[in-house]
């Protein structure tokens, strides 16, 4: 499993509907709108690198009314959960 944390910059009215955009693809298990220098932080879950780099460059980037964004990979998981075993739970 890849975990990828997106910080996004979005138009001043948009942030609703970019929220809303990206908890529609596949990979984007979570949307928080955020105070701070970003509007947006998407946590992005897939199961590879190539998966990862779609997501990013072919859906994200597609989605009007982001400005900027920065994208941040994460090497380890420290965690209390066990997320590996929440995120396979009925996949086969």
């Amino acid at each position: 499993m890849v975990t990828a944390i997106v910080l996004l910059h979005t138009e001043r009215d948009a942030v609703n509907d970019v929220a809303d955009a990206l908890v529609t693809l596949s990979g984007v298990s979570e949307v928080h709108s955020v105070a701070g220098r970003y509007d947006l932080v998407a946590i992005l879950r897939v199961e590879s690198n190539d998966a990862l780099a779609a997501l990013v460059t072919e859906h994200i980037r597609g989605i009007e009314g982001i400005t900027d964004s920065e994208t941040l990979i994460g090497f380890r998981v420290y965690s209390s959960h066990d997320l590996e075993r929440l995120f396979s739970i009925g996949m086969g």
